[in-house]
């Protein structure tokens, strides 16, 4: 419990610098367009500029996640997750990565990613997505990557909330 929690903290820390930067390159004072800082829509529904698509799985479209006009990117998109109405303990969730374990201890094949999210499944500010092999998006999200996905929440190895995705894309 405790190695979790210290990577949690070293995560959390790293997402705050990422953050920080980010914000220092920005003119304006507000979060940039495309941010996991962004809020819902006042109807509940998520910006259209995160989840223009219903679909499910991943997203591997490729294009350019650099969001950078300039390097002939676009803004990275993410796809619309959603849970089905059958599963009380789904969430919905998404932000950006600040750590990734790409070999599960366990011995089992699937990552986990932390991300500095709005929702806060695991702790508030963070969410845990656990992603099983065939979910698996190759190649698998780097730090400052937006993801996202849905899936019921239950405990880690550590204890920890986090979602057992059935649902997971990458902006791209």
């Amino acid at each position: 419990m405790s190695r979790l929690l210290l990577v949690a903290a070293a995560a959390l820390l790293a997402g705050g610098a990422l953050f920080m930067a980010t914000r220092a390159g920005n003119d304006s004072g507000s979060a940039p367009t495309g941010s996991a800082l962004e809020t819902p829509a006042a109807d509940g529904e998520r910006d259209s500029t995160r989840n223009p698509s219903g679909s499910g799985g991943t997203d591997d479209s490729g294009g350019s996640a650099s969001g950078d006009p300039a390097a002939g990117g676009s803004d990275p998109v993410l796809p619309e997750s959603s849970c089905p109405p059958e599963l009380s303990n789904c969430v919905v969730a998404s932000g950006r990565v600040i750590y990734v374990e790409a070999v599960d201890p366990d011995g089992d094949g699937d990552a986990h990613f932390i991300t500095d999210s709005e929702e806060g499944v695991t702790i508030p500010g963070m969410t845990v997505f656990d992603v099983r092999t065939d979910l698996r998006p190759d190649p698998l999200p780097e730090v400052g990557d937006l993801v996202g996905g849905a899936g019921p929440v239950f405990p880690g190895s550590y204890g920890q909330k986090q979602i057992e995705v059935i649902e997971f894309h990458v902006a791209r």
